[in-house]
């Protein structure tokens, strides 16, 4: 087969790699369909795009993996948009997202609608008797993958988990804090500037310094414009901190929506995270959902822009930056740091709502049983969440 002349004009080239109207009804069925979590749906990306259809070059492609493994975000909608902005650019990246995003989104407001109305009812109680504790199983799954893929055998980064995953769990302390300490530690440890390098010393200070809780600040500061710009606000802190998985935002979410701002109950937040889980497109859509229990259509809408924004941001104004700059020992040492940190308030978190979910031997034993096959066998988390759905209301009846 002949090879096409690259050199003739744009509508040759935009013919062997597809329209710009093509790529968004591909990323439009991929937020549809996209089960799997964030690895099988770059899995997805790869395969349609870079292998079959040879629509975007494979080093790119891989160029917006690495890009996505170092921002903060979660890392399908980073290389979606990643792949909007070889295209098209800004507006590129921006038109891909939301044809990710909105499928994704539209179904969370269906299922918040229904929450919202029938959550009283018996059988929507049993659904989610049974979907906690399997909730639980996929967290803690997803905590030992992040935690094995990133710490692998090196000690300091299991020993940030632990501490992490005891501090969130007994305390419940400001997380963002502890991600960004926990990866100047790793910087300053593996590549320390060479203007800091004599004055290591001295950083044993920084613990001891007054640091307050920056959504604790946050909630001060934003008192006084109402609850919707409440929720833009904690929204665009949470898009700025998920190290690692998208899962990260839990013990984020947790923090600010449980604690601090008081939104919702323990239960309520429990259901919201399920709902992420079995809704395709990126878990971070859980914001949807809890933006809509807060304050409605509008809630749902502030909190998915603001969730999105730093994401959308990371991936399009330092993204050519980072993938020249990938190799950089304290850029690599920040990330495995921040990483490791996130693998343990994962972790922590998880403990802190299992005391929620599991409340019972039923529940204990569904939790055991979905850990065992999750461990065992590569069953997609929507799958094991329905078939909790079914078992819940098999023990309620």
């Amino acid at each position: 087969m002949p090879e096409i002349d690259r050199s003739v004009d744009g509508s040759t080239l935009e013919q062997e790699r597809g329209s710009f109207r093509q790529l968004l009804l591909y990323f439009l069925q991929l937020g549809a369909i996209g089960f799997g979590g964030p690895v099988a749906t770059v899995g997805y990306m790869q395969r349609d795009l870079v292998e079959t259809r040879h629509w975007i070059d494979r080093e790119e492609f891989l160029n917006g993996v690495a890009l996505g493994q170092t921002m903060p975000g979660p890392l399908a909608a980073q290389v979606c948009m990643w792949v909007g902005y070889l295209r098209r650019g800004f507006l590129g990246a921006l038109a891909v997202a939301g044809a990710f995003i909105v499928p994704s989104f539209l179904l969370v407001i269906v299922l918040a609608v229904l929450y919202v109305r029938f959550q009283g009812l018996p059988i929507v109680q049993a659904l989610f008797y049974g979907i906690a504790p399997g909730v639980m199983a996929i967290i803690v799954i997803a905590t030992i993958r992040l935690a094995r893929l990133t710490n692998r055998h090196d000690i300091r980064l299991w020993v940030i988990s632990a501490v992490i995953t005891a501090v969130t769990a007994l305390t419940g302390a400001e997380i963002a804090l502890l991600v960004i300490a926990a990866g100047l530690f790793i910087l300053l440890w593996d590549a320390p500037p060479k203007w800091l390098r004599d004055r290591l010393p001295s950083l044993a200070l920084i613990p001891s310094l007054p640091w307050k809780g920056s959504l604790a600040a946050v909630a001060t500061g934003v008192a006084s414009l109402g609850v919707l710009g409440a929720l833009a606000l904690f929204f665009l802190e949470a898009g700025t901190f998920i190290f690692g998985s998208g899962l990260a935002i839990v013990p984020f979410l947790r923090e600010g929506v449980v604690n601090q701002q008081h939104w919702l109950n323990e239960r309520q937040f429990l259901d919201a995270v399920a709902i992420g889980l079995i809704t395709p497109g990126p878990v971070v859509i859980t914001a949807a959902f809890i933006g809509y229990l807060v304050a409605g259509l509008a809630g749902a809408i502030v909190a998915t822009l603001a969730i999105f924004t730093p994401i959308y941001l990371g991936v399009v104004i330092p993204g050519r930056w980072f993938v020249r700059h990938r190799n950089n020992l304290q850029l690599k040492g920040f990330v495995k740091g921040a990483t490791a940190a996130a693998a343990g308030a994962i972790a922590g978190a998880t403990i802190v709502l299992a005391r929620q979910a599991i409340i019972d031997a039923p529940t204990a034993l569904v939790a055991g049983i979905c850990l065992l096959i999750l461990w065992r066998f590569k069953v997609r988390e929507p799958y094991v969440v329905l078939a909790c759905a079914v078992v819940g209301i098999a023990l309620h009846h």
